[in-house]
């Protein structure tokens, strides 16, 4: 078991919290298939990156702003359940010590995070709130001003490469999860299977006012 201490932790959510890797690649497939177009190059690219920068890189002759209004839920989709472990940890977490930074638009953040039963945090920063996507750190610096807390300071928890390549760039310490991803393509700090091997040990206030919170990580 890995020690690390932190006083903010920073969530990705696709694969993080919410267990939605089928329900992604399902409705990439189904916007690939309207369009004529394989699924494959979209689902290569599309974990940890917004929709918008998924479809320049895989489809450049696109109008990329105009297709991402395609994406539109259907009534039969399954909504996401929550990640293993992920509301046992959110719960233990005490008030103002997390925020989540994710690729999604805010209407699809906030609508898996309460289809999985876990909580709407204070900070949540989504793809509408940055010009420059996951690798880009823009969204885990935002999400570290949000939450007053020095980057240095955070954790970032992530299952995807490429939201990990964001967190470094913010100088961010990341713990991978091995959910979407092998252990083999997460250059993370400390890796672990799921949140179900993350684990709030001693928190308390320092002398600052901020937290000073101890995980626990069976890698």
């Amino acid at each position: 078991m890995k020690r690390w201490e932190c006083s903010a932790i920073i969530f990705d959510l696709d694969g993080v919290l919410v267990d939605s890797t089928a329900f992604v690649e399902t409705q990439w497939r189904r916007w690939a298939a309207t369009r004529g177009l394989g699924a494959e190059p979209f689902l290569r690219v599309c974990h940890g990156r917004r929709a918008v920068e998924t479809i320049r890189l895989a489809a450049p002759h696109l109008d990329a702003e105009a297709e991402v209004r395609a994406f539109l839920p259907h009534d039969d989709d399954v909504p996401p359940g929550p990640c293993e472990g992920a509301a046992r940890l959110l719960r233990s977490l005490p008030d103002r010590s997390w925020g989540v930074a994710t690729s999604s638009l805010r209407e699809s953040a906030r609508g898996r995070l309460r289809d999985a039963g876990l909580p709407i945090p204070r900070v949540l920063v989504c793809a509408e709130d940055v010009s420059r996507g996951k690798p880009s750190p823009d969204v885990y610096l935002a999400a570290s001003a949000a939450l007053r807390v020095p980057a240095r300071d955070c954790l970032v928890i992530e299952d995807a490469p490429v939201g990990i390549e964001a967190a470094r760039a913010a100088a961010m310490a990341v713990i991978g999860l091995t959910t979407t991803h092998r252990p083999d393509q997460l250059s993370a700090d400390l890796r672990a299977g799921s949140l179900a091997d993350v684990h709030l040990g001693r928190f308390e206030r320092d002398v600052t006012g901020r937290w000073r919170l101890e995980l626990l990580i069976v890698e």
